[in-house]
């Protein structure tokens, strides 16, 4: 990990752009002394536009967007990987991404269909506020625990790891 740039910050993802190069900080909590919170830097070069039905996933090689169970709240691990997605984002002014948001099998199909929206917005809302993304270029759905993973579907006795997998976002280039 390369460390170019360090910033005292609030909770607010930060990313400063250079030709040829993407530097992403993530702060923590401010304390009275000033916490500095260092993530590193993504190279990218500007000619690594991608083409349309790329999964970002992949091509930046994030820890999955997980959720905690019947909740759609952006957890701070997941904040790291979303801060790439950004930074790729802004490298590639024209990138339009598809978020699609996953749930696990527990619970009712239509409630899970439910709650992967609310997740999709969450995820949709949580690029747009804290890294600038102009809203017109990320859509996206939920689609609930009708794409698993895994073989834990309804009435399969999995663990919470398992079913953990199955709560995830990916990130489709639909426009380069």
């Amino acid at each position: 990990l390369n460390i170019d740039l360090i910033l005292e910050l609030t909770s607010e993802v930060k990313t400063e752009v250079v030709p040829e190069k993407v530097t992403t900080i993530v702060g923590t909590e401010v304390m009275p002394e000033k916490v500095t919170t260092i993530v590193g830097t993504e190279v990218v070069p500007e000619e690594s536009a991608v083409t349309i039905g790329t999964d970002l996933f992949k091509l930046l090689n994030l820890n999955p967007i997980y959720f905690d169970y019947n909740k759609a709240v952006i957890r701070p691990d997941a904040q790291l990987e979303l801060a790439k997605v950004i930074a790729y984002l802004k490298a590639h002014p024209t990138v339009h991404i598809d978020v699609q948001s996953h749930t696990d099998s527990r619970g009712r199909d239509s409630y899970n269909f439910e709650l992967s929206n609310r997740r999709n917005r969450a995820t949709k809302n949580w690029i747009i506020k804290n890294g600038g993304i102009d809203r017109v270029r990320i859509t996206g759905n939920g689609y609930g625990e009708s794409q698993l993973i895994n073989h834990c579907s309804n009435g399969v006795k999995c663990s919470k790891d398992q079913h953990q997998e199955n709560r995830r976002s990916m990130f489709i280039v639909t426009k380069n």
